[in-house]
């Protein structure tokens, strides 16, 4: 439920606004998982809620560990499906890569969860649920920093319980987690992106481009055959940003696909205009991955001309790769 959905259903009960309150805190900030843990409420209150309610989890069936720290957690849902999340660190952060479908209907030719296509949408609860059951893993001297929405599936396409779910990780009295710390990562489905521009943005936004022109965004994500780049970017030029926020362009840098002086030109023409930065992302090879990983020279050279030209444009290097972890790697591998 999300705070207005347990303001209401609470007043059944005679109950004052305060204990809508009370309760968000208990279940995301403190991550009770039965209501006899709500001690601030009446016994009587806890014994109702627990008639005709409950109280959802998560737990891990497995977790593999990255050389370099990377986390993948592979959760099973109550239908049986399978959804994984990915804890990052990074320096001063530590970022949690949520799903929000079972797997994905989109195809890019560059992931490998496109090849398990979609099977359901997630709910709001299986999407918090990621960050309670990770969340209790952890030690209190490292908390969860931020919150990337680019797991498995298209966020868009699951477009009110994404946004119902955002407003519960932002929420004062639930995680808290600033609008600069979530950031949703779609690949810019029409019309929910235009839906999207029209309200208040309280996230980061990241489009998946991936190309510089119609006919190589089309090869490589065959949604632009429907939503084509041209489009994508004129929505993106009318989203209302907050002060001093940029949307961030992801950039899959694929050899002899995308990364050549020439993209890079026409990415920085392109882009021209709308208040943005890149991330250039080297591809994660990997089997089933019918491509290749650019020289770090392409790549220096890329960011050079997209610097040069006055873009922000910063080489991202995904780690969790021998885990299958890394950005487009999310795959189930447990025996079905």
């Amino acid at each position: 439920m999300g705070p207005s959905e347990l303001e209401g259903f609470i007043t059944q009960f005679g109950k004052e606004h305060y204990r809508t309150i009370q309760i968000l805190r208990w279940l995301y900030q403190k991550g009770v998982t039965s209501f006899d843990e709500m001690t601030n409420l009446s016994k009587k209150f806890r014994q109702e809620l627990d008639q005709i309610s409950f109280i959802s989890s998560l737990h891990p069936l497995q977790v593999e560990e990255s050389k370099d720290g990377t986390k993948k957690f592979l959760f099973q849902l109550e239908d049986g499906n399978r959804i994984e999340s990915v804890l990052i660190p990074d320096k001063n952060r530590l970022t949690l890569c949520l799903s929000t479908q079972v797997g994905c209907a989109m195809g890019c030719r560059f992931c490998l969860t496109g090849k398990m296509g979609l099977k359901r949408d997630l709910k709001v609860s299986e999407i918090l649920n990621q960050i309670l059951a990770v969340r209790e893993t952890l030690t209190d001297k490292n908390p969860i920093t931020n919150i990337v929405l680019m797991g498995m599936g298209e966020p868009l396409a699951n477009y009110q319980n994404t946004l119902k779910a955002i407003e519960l990780m932002r929420h004062p009295e639930a995680f808290r987690f600033s609008s600069r710390r979530v950031t949703l990562s779609t690949a810019g489905l029409f019309p929910e992106l235009e839906l999207l521009s029209k309200e208040n943005i309280s996230f980061r936004l990241a489009i998946s481009l991936n190309a510089s022109d119609e006919e190589t965004r089309s090869y490589l994500m065959p949604i632009n055959r429907h939503s084509p780049l041209a489009k994508l970017l004129e929505i993106c030029r009318n989203i209302p940003l907050q002060r001093r926020s940029r949307i961030t362009f992801e950039y899959v840098l694929i050899d002899g696909i995308n990364d050549s002086l020439l993209d890079a030109k026409r990415l920085l023409r392109i882009l021209r205009g709308i208040p943005s930065k890149v991330n250039l992302i080297p591809l994660n090879e990997a089997p089933g991955i019918p491509f290749r990983r650019p020289s770090e020279e392409k790549v220096r050279k890329f960011q050079e001309i997209l610097l040069v030209g006055g873009l922000t444009a910063i080489v991202r290097i995904s780690k969790g790769a021998d885990i299958s972890a890394a950005c487009g790697q999310l795959q189930g591998k447990w025996p079905s």
